[in-house]
Formats: C-alpha cells, sequence, structure tokens
C-alpha cells in the first residue's frame, strides 16, 4: 500500500460520559497528537453501486502504523479540516505495521 502524500493533519477524538451534576452526558474529547495522513474520497460511482444515496462524504485517510494509531477503533471520530468523521473501519495496511488505512463517513450538508 502507497500512503500517498500525508498531506493533511487529523485529530482523533474519544468518547467519554461525564456526569454534569444532571445526568450523563455526551463529550468527545480530543485524544492524542495531530497525526499526518494521506486522504482520499471515495468516488460517487463507488458510492452509487454499494447503494448510499445521502448526503454523506465518505473518505479513505491513511496513517503511519504507530503505537497510538493501532489503537484507534470505530468507536473513536476524527476530525479534519474542520469536519467531523464518524470512523466506520480501520485495518492494517499492506506491510506488516506500516500503514493503517481508516475509512470514514461525514455529512456533508452541514
Amino acid at each position: 500500500m502507497n500512503a500517498g502524500k500525508l498531506d493533511r493533519l487529523v485529530q482523533f477524538r474519544r468518547y467519554e460520559e461525564v456526569d454534569d451534576g444532571f445526568g450523563e452526558s455526551e463529550n468527545w474529547q480530543d485524544h492524542g497528537p495531530l497525526i499526518h495522513a494521506s486522504k482520499t474520497d471515495v468516488s460517487d460511482a463507488e458510492r452509487w453501486r454499494a447503494g448510499e444515496v445521502s448526503a454523506n462524504i465518505t473518505t479513505r485517510f491513511v496513517v503511519r502504523w504507530t503505537s497510538f494509531t493501532r489503537d484507534i477503533t470505530p468507536k473513536d471520530r476524527m476530525v479534519c479540516e474542520g469536519l467531523e468523521y464518524d470512523i466506520t473501519g480501520v485495518k492494517e495496511g499492506r506491510g506488516r505495521r506500516q500503514w493503517i488505512e481508516i475509512t470514514t463517513s461525514a455529512r456533508s450538508d452541514k
């Protein structure tokens, strides 16, 4: 797998439940350092074949495999250029412990 240019900075976020005195509330906090990544939007044709019809952007990011990035899961989120992405898949790229491919989706109509 070729990561291409790692020309984007992404920030991961992790969910924490916070008791604000009135009950539990959802709170997403920045998790870890900024990470260099490459970004590839999934083509509309690929989305159409997958049966996806909505105002979502499906994007694949590739990051270097590190002890931090190996622990990223679909329970986390990521932010790139001000857009927040839900992580839908994480897999190790070709080449053992070299790259991690992260598939994400974000609302494009916000």
